[in-house]
């Protein structure tokens, strides 16, 4: 290197650490405030990411003996997640069974209307809490271990003997849509899938959750949300998203439900649908967040 270039380098080394000329000054007051801004922008990722695995909980208690419908208790295991209980809802002997899957910061106790309206139509109803969920501990992964859950509890109510071992249905909202159509690609005893605003991924999941915080406008943070929840759950980054899997659901009746009340749950959903193969059938709800609504609207 020519000796006017290395005294160059070293006026310019030497500017940046006593700075005197304006351009120095400048040039460092830019990556302060760079580096200032990706600190504050991990922490407020780092926290969003925390809040987005330990939602707040909706509690699910009931008094099985005084609700209609003489719904049971029903123990099962989770393997590495302990032991979990379901509300059993007891319909023809033989007949399949479907189970309802809660969404996210929801928990079974909101499907109780569903549980019914379907009991009175002859099947056995099941509903479960994911982890973080109800009286469930543990964090959400927005479906990646989830799906193990509902396999679980698929096994306990196959083990029963009173029921129609073979034959499965499903129903979800987002996090339970994402989980139900996820079993049904890869467990062949589930023969109907009802599934209401699903995503293709957990990690793009984590991204819509962000933007729903209203922090869709601070630069770099809703990648950096994905990039941590994705770290997070590093052991399921094998794991492909549905569009990849959905042509298994060939044979499996699904039902594709979406909402103008989630506009962006909504595209996924018609682009889930799309990609799905017969029979299947796509219906849009009248309102969303299946928790407000009506006792009618629910049936």
């Amino acid at each position: 290197m020519p000796a006017g270039h290395i005294i160059d380098c070293m006026g310019f080394l030497s500017q940046l650490r006593y700075p005197t000329a304006w351009y120095s000054k400048l040039v460092i007051a830019t990556l302060a405030l760079a580096f200032f801004g990706f600190l504050a922008a991990a922490a407020i990722s780092g926290y969003v990411v925390y809040r987005i695995a330990m939602p707040a909980r909706s509690h699910s208690e009931m008094n099985l003996q005084n609700f209609p419908g003489h719904p049971l208790a029903m123990p099962y295991s989770v393997p590495g997640e302990g032991q979990r209980d379901g509300w059993f809802f007891p319909g023809l002997k033989s007949a399949p069974t479907v189970i309802l899957c809660p969404g996210y910061e929801s928990s079974r106790g909101e499907l109780l209307t569903l549980a019914s309206a379907l009991q009175d139509h002859q099947y056995n109803v099941l509903l479960i809490d994911f982890s973080g969920q109800g009286t469930s501990g543990g964090r959400s992964t927005l479906g990646f271990q989830e799906v193990g859950e509902l396999r679980a509890a698929m096994d306990a109510v196959a083990d029963r003997g009173d029921v129609d071992a073979q034959h499965f249905g499903v129903w979800g909202a987002n996090l339970g849509a994402y989980v139900a159509l996820s079993e049904a690609a890869r467990d062949p005893r589930v023969r109907a899938v009802a599934a209401e605003s699903p995503y293709n991924h957990p990690v793009e999941m984590a991204g819509l959750l962000a933007n729903r915080m209203g922090l869709a406008s601070i630069p770099f943070i809703t990648s950096m949300v994905k990039i941590g929840f994705g770290w997070m759950n590093s052991d399921y980054r094998n794991i492909p998203p549905l569009t990849l899997r959905i042509q298994k659901l060939t044979g499996v009746a699904q039902l594709y439900l979406q909402t103008p009340d989630e506009p962006g749950l909504a595209a996924i959903t018609r682009n889930l649908f799309q990609a799905s193969p017969v029979p299947h059938e796509l219906v849009t709800l009248e309102h969303g967040n299946y928790a407000g609504m009506l006792d009618d609207e629910k049936r």
